[in-house]
């Protein structure tokens, strides 16, 4: 694990200095700006590894690239395995691969902005490493977080991982067609959810069968025409 957000020192546990967060929150604030100025909807997408972060950025891409102009920020600790993917969609990517660190922050993020076509994109997805930690530490100036919970990982996630779900506004509830072979209930992860974050919106799909999917690419159009600066005239 990393030592930037103090995750590899069991005394501090996950809690990162004042000074970085300060500096972080700076970076986040530019990042923010930039998307503002480009009239950009950005999204942070997280989760554990395997809960179907990516697989939901390429359904998308395929529901919505013909509509929108998509970019994608990926972050994996080695491999551009995930960019490459979402490249063969035919949408420019930018991979991170951030060697030890478990999360994405503000300075990464900014950089890779200038890799992909910022001034040229309604819609930007920063998918962060695979982890239900440490990328809640981190502001990225995305203007929605998303977590992605796929029915095989427990219904006991929520409370497990409280933090990651109380920073997020959006819960994706993935793989939902796996549900008659698992043991999950997505009425009890929903309820523990909202105990953590009221305000959370909780979606439930299925990339695989397409159920599910409408209420996800509804939210992301209407993320995308709130940035139109024709909205509201």
């Amino acid at each position: 694990m990393c030592t930037q957000c103090g995750c590899s020192d069991t005394l501090t546990k996950i809690s990162p200095s004042v000074k970085i967060l300060i500096e972080q929150d700076i970076q986040a604030a530019h990042n923010n700006q930039v998307f503002n100025d480009n009239h950009i909807f950005s999204l942070n997408i997280m989760g554990s590894p395997g809960s179907g972060k990516t697989s939901l950025l390429e359904k998308t891409i395929v529901l919505l690239g013909d509509r929108l102009r998509i970019g994608v920020i990926e972050g994996d600790l080695e491999t551009s395995n995930d960019a490459e993917r979402i490249r063969a969609k035919g949408v420019p990517a930018y991979q991170i691969t951030t060697g030890s660190a478990c999360h994405l922050d503000a300075f990464m993020v900014s950089h890779a902005m200038t890799h992909i076509p910022i001034d040229n994109l309604d819609l930007v997805f920063i998918e962060n490493v695979g982890n239900l930690v440490c990328p809640a530490v981190y502001s990225l100036g995305t203007h929605c977080n998303v977590v992605v919970l796929s029915v095989t990982e427990g219904d006991d996630k929520p409370a497990k991982y409280p933090v990651i779900f109380r920073a997020a506004q959006i819960l994706v509830i993935t793989k939902t067609d796996l549900l008659p072979y698992v043991d999950f209930s997505i009425d009890k992860a929903a309820l523990e959810v909202v105990k953590i974050n009221p305000a959370i919106k909780v979606i439930e799909l299925s990339v695989k069968n397409g159920i599910g999917m409408d209420s996800w690419i509804n939210l992301l159009n209407n993320g995308v025409k709130g940035m139109s600066p024709l909205a509201g005239v």
